[in-house]
């Protein structure tokens, strides 16, 4: 005769077995990944994309992921939006959207009407132009640079800037630049290779640390106007950020935002903003970087914010400019 119970057994076990793959499913389906595009490995933005992953993760307990990628720069980025699909997060100077919205700059000649599907969520730390020098001066100003060895890398924004302002300063004669990677400019100048090298990073700056750590460097500070000759936003370094620096440094920045598509669901723009918000306090006691971001960088934003991330912050009380919305 069956055993009943023998035969219940297995059902229920089986409804078990069954159960079991029918949560792992869904909690695979419940993931949501994001693919995070920002700048190099090694740089401060690629750092900033392996903290900002970390936070997302934590403040989600795992429901977005962020996929980190290597870029070569921000009009990279914002190119990458003519072919991209599913949820694309990337950083850039606003400027940069609103040239590839208009069609102009380095979009003059590719443009796209996926650009005009571009959606801003939030701010990062803004980039900080540095000059560093071999020497033991401190805090110095640009007639330092006359007839040094320059690395101001290739292709970025940073060697853009480099080369402008040594144009508007007068000093693109008598400074020779060296044809290297920004990269690997701590080492460069630590072996006696150049004179100094030029970077666009976030304060405190990683390469500038590590530099400032292993030899005496001096920083170049701006006049006001020098300042205004570049038309760029004043940043000041707070004297003391690097080893050595004592005083002040007067220097220039960029804002940068982080930015997504219309193809990304407002539920996910609204949790990864608000998750952002929620976590910048303690990122910031990781790295300070994140204490410079505040809720009036918003308004450095070109374009307009996805609804999602709208939806908080309106929720959370956020003043946000009318252009935005």
């Amino acid at each position: 005769m069956r055993n009943p119970f023998r035969s219940l057994r297995r059902t229920l076990s089986v409804s078990a077995a069954t159960l079991a793959l029918a949560s792992a499913a869904f909690s695979a389906h419940a993931e949501t990944r994001v693919t995070y595009k920002s700048a190099s490995a090694g740089t401060a933005y690629y750092q900033m994309g392996v903290e900002l992953s970390e936070a997302i993760r934590q403040g989600t307990d795992d429901a977005i992921v962020l996929t980190l990628e290597e870029s070569q720069g921000s009009v990279q980025n914002v190119m990458e939006v003519m072919a991209r699909q599913g949820n694309y997060v990337f950083t850039t100077p606003p400027a940069l959207v609103a040239q590839a919205m208009a069609g102009e700059g380095a979009f003059a000649e590719r443009q796209n009407p996926r650009f005009q599907e571009i959606r801003g969520l939030f701010p990062i730390p803004s980039i900080t132009m540095h000059f560093v020098l071999a020497g033991d001066e401190g805090v110095t100003d640009v007639s330092a640079l006359a007839d040094k060895h320059l690395l101001i890398g290739r292709g970025t924004f940073g060697a853009r800037e480099a080369s402008r302002y040594l144009e508007l300063f007068g000093l693109e004669e008598s400074v020779q630049i060296a044809d290297a990677a920004i990269g690997s400019g701590p080492d460069a100048l630590k072996n006696g290779q150049i004179d100094g090298f030029v970077t666009a990073s976030s304060f405190p700056s990683p390469n500038v640390i590590e530099t400032a750590a292993s030899m005496p460097v001096s920083l170049i500070s701006l006049s006001d106007e020098q300042i205004e000759q570049t038309g760029a936003a004043r940043q000041t370094i707070p004297g003391g950020t690097y080893p050595g620096i004592d005083k002040d440094v007067e220097t220039t920045s960029l804002p940068v935002i982080a930015y997504t598509t219309t193809a990304m669901d407002d539920d996910t723009a609204y949790t990864l903003t608000k998750t952002f918000w929620e976590r910048r306090d303690a990122m910031a006691e990781e790295a300070a970087w994140w204490g410079s971001i505040t809720p009036g960088m918003l308004e450095n934003m070109s374009g307009t914010l996805h609804p999602g991330a709208l939806r908080y912050y309106e929720e959370a009380g956020f003043d946000v400019p009318d252009t935005l919305r």
